[in-house]
Parts: C-alpha cells; structure tokens; sequence
C-alpha cells in the first residue's frame, strides 16, 4: 500500500469510526447527520425512512440505508482523499446515466444497484 493510499484509508477509517453510535455497533442517526450537515429530521429523506425511525437506531431499514450511504462516501473519499469533497459530491451532483439524479437522491429511493454503477465507473 502506497503512503497515500494509506492516507486515504487512514481518512476513510476515521470518518467512519466517528459515526458510531456510543456503546453499539449501529451508526449513529445524530452523528451522520452532523457529518453530512442536515438536521436530524432531513437525514429522514435521505435514507429514505420515516422520521419516526431515527428514534430507533437499531432499525435493520435504517442501518441498511446509512451503510450505503457511508459505503458509497467511502468511495468517494478515496477518490478525491477528502471526507468533505466527497460528501458534497454524494449530495449535489448529478448523474447524467440515472436522470441527472444525486448519488443521495439513488440511496434514498433503495436503487442501491445504481449507486454501485456510480462507485465501479468512478474507480475505472
């Protein structure tokens, strides 16, 4: 592994292990929120649950939807080496192949295939 590709990991590593809920093994509904600047109740649209879920970290739906997520800014940030780049890339940019649509947007309609497309292109 070369000194930047171990960088990156380093980058990657950190952003996810700050997203842990405290004392579990879920990620933390509050936290992920802050990282991708929305409130609490937008992080709701963007996983693609009810508001009422966020309640409940340990929702199997909400892990699922906020693993994606984290799985594909991952990705991303080993892309571009920058946790905050990425995140602005998973939120506001279109895709011409899936209508102009946001990677965030694909993620939180479940078109989870769609976003992997979006991954597999970006690292060929």
């Amino acid at each position: 592994m070369t000194h930047a590709q171990l960088a990156h990991s380093k980058v990657v590593s950190g952003f996810v292990d700050s997203l842990q809920e405290p004392r579990t093994p879920y990620i933390s509904p509050k936290r992920l929120s802050q990282a991708l600047g929305v409130k609490v109740a937008n992080l709701a649209q963007l996983t693609g649950v009810h508001r009422n879920t966020l309640r409940n970290p340990s929702s199997e739906r909400l892990q699922g939807r906020m693993r994606e997520m984290v799985k594909v800014i991952s990705a991303a940030t080993e892309l571009t080496g920058d946790v905050d780049k990425a995140i602005y890339w998973y939120r506001n940019e279109p895709t011409a192949d899936y209508s102009h649509r946001t990677a965030a947007e694909l993620v939180a309609d479940g078109q989870v295939e769609a976003v992997r497309d979006l991954e597999n292109g970006a690292r060929g």
